[in-house]
């Protein structure tokens, strides 16, 4: 039976529905202290200093490209300092230095032909229709002082910081000024005497010999060393470049090698390891690395023969040959010398053998040295020899050139040189003969080519002596601007070179890196 409760009393809800407890909310785990993180690191640190990451594929290509890597950057440092080295060379040689030594030359070819067209003028007296003439030698004059103030000015600049070498040329610019004031006293005499031609008188003489023995005894010795102490500072820094930039040479090479070697042990690493073919991206670095040493290489050894053929075929000949042509003019001059001062005739012919001998000295075998055996001599040796066929008989700064000859153009100029030498010799022999027969005015006649050809022999001479000269400006001026073409760009080559090698070892790596993350 079912119970109702009675209508009227209230409904009393009952006791709830039973619901499962809610979980409790899941605790955060604890934050690891400081401490806990250290032996994190530490262990890390402990296992890259152990070398435990190189026992991984990744930490091996790895290694691997790091030691391309450092091989490259030295390779690009080695090839940057042995072309700098190169650079250097051709500057010192081809643009700074070279130009202003043969400058120096001029010089001293200066000076020397001021003194003896003071000495023509002298000796013509009031004919000034011989030899070249009274203005025309005047003239002369006025262009090699000239030249000479323009010379000391680039030997001023080349003496820099050398007190030494400042010194002389100061020295040499204060006699210049004391010598023109002593010729400008002779010539006055000079005019003022009217003598004729040969006839000086004493006073004209001594105004002379005070000027031309301030020139031989000052100035023309401080000259000639000016050039020898610049020419051997040219020397020096060809020597000490030339042999870094072969030394470059030689680390460009092995350099080069190491890269390659590395290069290509990365290259059979990643072949055997992941028995695939050849990475191209390496294979490209590879062959980048090759030509860039080969290329590089070749460039340090052209121009080493660059400078060294502007070194010896061009400046030491220039330079030897400027000499030559100083001493024959002021050889030249010592006839004119003999002429006009026979108290001193004897000296002054002794001074012209002197620098005869230094121009050619042939081989007279057991005879005396002297004039008549010098001439002999000259006449043998010179008329057997054959230029760039067999042994040289004969030295100085022509015989040094004989000895250097060229076949070709070089070869020709150097033998019209000694043919027009012989006349120049021949005609000094004619001249001697007539003076030491009491012929003066004959001589004279002779020496200032009224009735001979001495005057015009000579400048045949000269300028047989500028064309072989010029002969070795032209080798000069072409190893330079061959030197100078090989170097062009090559300020930006290695380190662009360098850059690309490492952007392609890099894409060689990166998919076989890229299969591990």
């Amino acid at each position: 039976m079912t119970l109702t409760p009675p209508q009227g009393s209230p409904v009393r809800p009952g006791p709830p529905a039973s619901r499962p407890p809610a979980p409790p909310p899941a605790a955060e785990p604890p934050s690891r202290p400081p401490a806990e993180r250290a032996p994190r690191r530490a262990g890390r640190l402990t296992t890259f200093v152990r070398g435990r990451w190189l026992r991984t594929i990744p930490g091996r290509i790895g290694t691997h490209v790091a030691l391309c890597l450092i091989a490259i950057v030295a390779l690009l440092a080695v090839l940057t300092v042995a072309i700098g080295n190169a650079r250097d060379s051709v500057q010192t040689i081809g643009h700074d230095a070279g130009p202003q030594v043969v400058a120096t030359g001029t010089l001293y070819f200066a000076l020397s032909d001021m003194d003896a067209q003071v000495a023509n003028i002298l000796l013509i007296g009031r004919d000034h229709n011989l030899g070249i003439g009274y203005a025309e030698s005047l003239r002369v004059y006025e262009r090699r002082r000239a030249e000479a103030d323009a010379a000391a000015v680039q030997a001023a600049q080349l003496a820099g910081r050398d007190p030494a070498l400042r010194r002389t040329v100061q020295e040499v610019l204060d006699g210049l000024g004391s010598y023109e004031r002593l010729v400008g006293a002779a010539m006055k005499l000079n005019e003022q005497s009217g003598h004729a031609p040969g006839e000086l008188p004493p006073d004209v003489v001594n105004a002379y010999r005070d000027a031309t023995d301030l020139m031989k005894l000052q100035l023309l010795p401080k000259a000639y060393n000016i050039t020898l102490d610049s020419g051997a500072h040219v020397r020096q820094a060809y020597e000490t470049k030339r042999s870094a930039v072969l030394s470059g040479r030689t680390w460009v090479a092995v350099t080069g090698l190491i890269v390659l070697l590395l290069l290509v042990a990365t290259q059979l690493y990643l072949a055997r390891t992941f028995r695939r073919v050849l990475s191209p991206a390496l294979v490209l670095a590879t062959l980048g690395a090759l030509a860039l040493t080969a290329v590089g290489a070749g460039l340090l050894t052209a121009q080493a023969g660059h400078i060294r053929k502007a070194k010896e075929d061009g400046f030491d000949s220039i330079l030897q040959l400027s000499r030559a042509r100083a001493i024959s003019h002021s050889a030249f001059a010592d006839e004119s010398r003999y002429l006009l001062d026979p108290g001193r005739a004897d000296t002054y012919e002794q001074t012209y053998l002197d620098k005869s001998l230094s121009v050619i000295y042939p081989d007279i075998g057991d005879k005396p040295v002297n004039l008549e055996n010098y001439s002999a001599g000259l006449d043998q040796r010179l008329g057997s020899y054959k230029a760039g066929q067999g042994s040289v008989p004969f030295l100085g700064f022509l015989g040094d050139e004989a000895r250097a000859v060229e076949h070709g153009r070089e070869a020709d100029a150097l033998l019209k040189t000694l043919t027009a030498y012989r006349n120049v010799q021949r005609n000094d022999v004619q001249m001697r003969r007539l003076a030491s027969a009491g012929n003066r005015s004959g001589a004279v006649d002779w020496r200032m080519g009224r009735t001979s050809n001495s005057i015009r022999d000579f400048a045949a001479y000269d300028a047989a002596l500028s064309s072989l000269t010029a002969v070795h400006q032209d080798a000069f001026d072409t190893a330079i601007e061959d030197a100078d073409g090989g170097l062009r760009g090559w300020n930006a080559v290695p380190a662009a070179s360098a850059a690309v090698l490492a952007v392609l070892i890099f894409l060689g790596v990166r998919r076989r890196l890229a299969e591990f993350r």
